[in-house]
């Protein structure tokens, strides 16, 4: 679905069934597992995963960790932790921006070439969706115009609404005054 780059593509479904080099959770920064992507992701893992990560300690947010994928289709997972939004005016969007950037660093440093993410920091954490969605796709644009080595970068949506909200972004459509509702 992708409207400006062949390789970027936005899709609805489950990212614990995506395919890739990795796949990007939205961790707390405990990186223990808990709700919404991160619990599925970890579930779908197996208990080695969680072991895994109890050896690497604390991941501040904008940070991020990598992992083995252990029982999930992809190789590795990459564990950011996104802010939680607290009305925008405490550097929200420049923490969520680095998310990206720290694992797009990790994607360059061990060599892999497909990622998917999930929508970062939107489900409990609370960051629009319509804001959210704008962040991820200029900082995916610039890591793909600057790692040539990337073949693709799935973003992998939950609900067909989520889907609808970045395919907009994509696509450069304004945001919306007071973001489109749900």
């Amino acid at each position: 679905m992708s409207l400006s780059d062949s390789r970027l593509e936005l899709v609805q479904g489950d990212i614990t069934k995506v395919t890739a080099d990795a796949i990007v959770n939205a961790a707390n920064s405990a990186l223990v597992g808990g709700g919404g992507v991160d619990g599925a992701i970890h579930r779908a893992a197996g208990r080695e995963l969680l072991e895994e990560c109890r050896t690497l300690g604390r991941c501040p947010t904008g940070e991020a960790r990598i992992t083995q994928g252990y029982k999930l289709p992809a190789r590795h997972v990459i564990h950011t932790v996104g802010p939680v939004w607290q009305g925008g005016g405490r550097g929200e969007a420049g923490q969520l921006a680095r998310c990206y950037q720290s694992v797009f660093a990790l994607v360059e440093k061990h060599g892999l070439r497909t990622v998917a993410f999930p929508s970062i920091s939107t489900g409990v954490y609370g960051y629009p969706l319509e804001k959210a969605s704008r962040i991820a796709l200029r900082e995916i644009r610039a890591a793909l115009e600057r790692l040539p080595s990337v073949e693709k970068v799935t973003v992998v949506l939950f609900t067909p609404w989520d889907l609808e909200v970045y395919r907009r972004a994509l696509a450069g459509e304004p945001e919306p005054e007071g973001g489109l509702g749900r």
